[in-house]
């Protein structure tokens, strides 16, 4: 099994930065993808990041292009995004997910973290 556990989220002003980490533990090695999900109130779960693990290559939704970059430290074992000139809109539950392949679909992920509060205040 695989353990994803997120940090970082909170309360900020719209214009503002925040960046999330997400902590893997367990058996990491078959995960060879990882992504950020969010969900707002009366929303779906949507895609806003991916990368591949190994290789290093990102993909993002069309919403967060140049405001948002994931990145990974492999000696840490941990996924950041970093979130600059956020939007209310942004406002979610943001989840890290796991998985063997970046896809911008929930169902293309098997491990997922317990999700961490943003919000954005206009």
């Amino acid at each position: 099994q695989v353990q994803l556990v997120e940090f970082g989220g909170g309360l900020v002003q719209a214009g503002g930065s925040l960046r999330l980490s997400c902590a893997a533990s367990g058996r990491t090695f078959s995960v060879y993808a990882r992504g950020w999900f969010r969900q707002a109130p009366g929303k779906e779960r949507e895609f806003v990041a991916g990368i591949v693990w190994s290789g290093g290559s990102t993909q993002y939704a069309d919403s967060v292009k140049g405001r948002f970059t994931i990145s990974r430290d492999n000696a840490k074992n941990t996924m950041y995004l970093q979130m600059n000139s956020l939007k209310p809109e942004d406002t979610a539950v943001y989840y890290c997910a796991g998985g063997e392949r970046v896809g911008d679909s929930p169902a293309s992920y098997k491990y997922w973290g317990q999700g961490t509060q943003v919000t954005v205040s206009s």
